[in-house]
C-alpha cells in the first residue's frame, strides 16, 4: 500500500510547514489510537493530548491530506440536518443544537489565538439568494438570528447592496454574518497537527490502516507496526473503508475547485472589496472566496470523478465567468478535488462500534466547523462524558444496501436529481 502526496491545490502550493512525521514501526502501545490525519483526528488528537493522554495519530498519507486539506475555506456554522437532529433531541433540543453550531468555531479561533497558527483567518460571509424562496429563507434566518441576541453583526442585503459588496448581478440578495469567515484549511490542520505534537501527541505518516482487532485493548495494524490502544477513533470520513458496517452509511460526494492567479487591486476591488467567502443555497452549489494573496478561489460540485487539472477548469471556468465575466482575461493557475461524506439523512456520524472503538464522519459540506466540535465531542466521550455524543449517537444512521459498490452512479442520479430540485 502506498501512499500519496497531496493534490495540487492551492493550499499545497502555499503551506507554512511541510510534514515529514515518520511512519509507524513496530508495536506501540497508548492511551488512544486515531485514525486519519485531517481535521476530526487531529481535533481529536489535541483535544485529547491536552487534557493529558497519550495519542497516537495514524495516516495514510499526509496531515491533511483529504477533504481538510482541500475544501473551500469556509467556516460556516450550523450542523447539517440540525432541525431533524433538534427534533429527537426533543424539550431542549433547540438550544442544544444552537450551542454546538458555533462551538467549532470558538475552537478554532481560541487555537489560532493559543498556538500562534498562520491561517488567514477572516471574519465576513454571505449568504447570497438566487431566486425569491432564498430571500424568504434569508430573511427567516436573519429573524431567528436576532431573536437570540446574536453577538456577531448581521445584516441582510438588498440586491442593489449585495451586488455593491461582490460586484456581481447574479444574486437578488443576501445576508452578511460576521460570525462566520474563511481561512487556509490545509496550514490549520498542519498548525493543530503540530500543537498536538507540542502537546505530546505522536503523529505517523505513510501508514495506511490494514486492519483493527477488537478487545478491550484494540489493536491497530499497518504493514510495518501496531499500536494497542485503550480507545481507537475512526476520522477517515469519505476515505477510509475500515468499517464495513458504515459503508453504506454515506456518499462520498466529490467538490472541486480552481484557483486564478492573484487579481489586480482594481479587480479586486470590483468583486469582493470587503474580504467576504460567499456561498449560494442551492444542494449543487458554488462557493468562492479570495485567497490571502488575492485570487479567486471558486469551488462547487459537478458529476465527474476524476482529478484531471484540465477537466475540471472546463467544467468550473464557464460557472466563474457566469458570476465575474470580468474575470475572462484572468489565468487559471490552480484546479483540484477532493471528496466529502454526505450521510443518506444529512445527519453527522458520530457513533461507536464497540465499547472503545468511536466514528465520526459526513459533515454534508459543514466540516470545518463540525469537526473541530467533534474532536470535542469524541475526547469527553472518552473521558466519559456522553451528553453531546449521545445527541448524534442515538440517532442510527440510515443505510443503503449496495451503496457503496454502486455510489458513482447513485451519486451522478443524486446530483441530477437536485440540480433539477435547484432550478424550480
Amino acid at each position: 500500500m502506498n501512499s500519496q502526496p497531496h493534490t495540487g491545490s492551492y493550499y499545497a502550493a502555499t503551506v507554512n510547514d511541510v510534514t515529514d512525521f515518520s511512519p509507524l514501526r513496530g508495536a506501540h502501545s497508548t492511551d488512544v489510537c486515531v485514525i486519519g490525519a485531517g481535521f476530526t483526528g487531529i481535533s481529536t488528537a489535541l483535544h485529547l493530548a491536552e487534557r493529558g493522554y497519550e495519542v497516537h495519530v495514524i495516516e495514510a498519507n499526509k496531515v491533511g491530506w483529504g477533504a481538510s486539506g482541500r475544501n473551500g475555506g469556509q467556516m460556516i456554522g450550523g450542523i447539517s440536518a440540525e432541525g431533524k437532529i433538534a427534533k429527537a433531541v426533543g424539550t431542549d433540543g433547540e438550544k442544544i443544537m444552537w450551542d454546538m453550531g458555533w462551538a467549532g468555531h470558538s475552537i478554532i479561533r481560541d487555537r489560532v489565538s493559543r498556538y500562534g497558527i498562520q491561517c488567514d483567518l477572516k471574519a465576513g460571509y454571505l449568504d447570497v439568494a438566487i431566486k425569491p424562496r432564498h430571500v424568504a429563507a434569508i430573511e427567516k434566518e436573519f429573524e431567528y438570528l436576532s431573536n437570540k441576541d446574536f453577538p456577531f453583526e448581521i445584516k441582510v442585503l438588498s440586491r442593489q447592496e449585495t451586488q455593491e459588496a461582490i460586484g456581481t448581478d447574479a444574486y437578488i440578495g443576501a445576508m452578511l454574518n460576521m460570525a462566520n469567515g474563511h481561512l487556509h484549511p490545509l496550514n490549520l490542520c498542519i498548525g493543530e497537527a503540530n500543537a498536538a505534537v507540542a502537546n505530546g501527541a505522536i503523529i505517523c505518516e505513510d501508514s495506511p490502516v490494514l486492519r483493527i482487532e477488537p478487545g478491550k485493548q484494540a489493536i491497530v495494524t499497518t504493514e510495518h507496526g501496531s499500536v494497542s490502544a485503550d480507545f481507537v477513533v475512526l476520522a477517515g470520513n469519505a476515505y477510509h473503508d475500515l468499517a464495513p458496517k458504515l459503508r453504506g452509511a454515506m456518499f462520498p460526494v466529490n467538490s472541486f475547485i480552481i484557483a486564478t492567479e492573484p487579481l489586480s487591486a482594481e479587480l479586486v476591488a470590483q468583486i469582493n472589496p470587503h474580504d467576504v467567502a460567499v456561498c449560494d443555497p442551492n444542494f449543487v452549489l458554488e462557493y468562492f472566496r479570495l485567497s490571502a494573496d488575492k485570487r479567486l478561489l471558486f469551488g462547487g460540485r459537478c458529476n465527474y470523478f476524476g482529478s484531471d487539472p484540465d477537466v475540471i477548469r472546463g467544467k468550473l471556468r464557464p460557472k466563474m465567468l457566469r458570476i465575474y465575466p470580468q474575470l475572462a482575461d484572468t489565468k487559471i493557475d490552480f484546479a483540484w478535488g477532493g471528496t466529502i461524506g454526505v450521510p443518506i439523512t444529512r445527519v453527522p456520524l458520530l457513533g461507536r462500534l464497540s465499547d472503545n472503538v468511536f466514528y465520526s464522519q459526513g459533515y454534508s459540506g459543514h466540516g470545518v466547523n463540525m469537526t473541530h466540535l467533534a474532536g470535542q465531542i469524541l475526547a469527553d466521550a472518552i473521558a466519559g462524558t456522553f451528553e453531546q455524543f449521545d445527541v448524534f449517537a442515538n440517532l442510527k444512521p440510515l443505510v443503503f444496501p449496495g451503496a457503496h459498490s454502486f455510489r458513482k452512479p447513485l451519486v451522478a442520479l443524486g446530483v441530477l436529481y437536485y440540480q433539477i430540485m435547484d432550478r424550480l
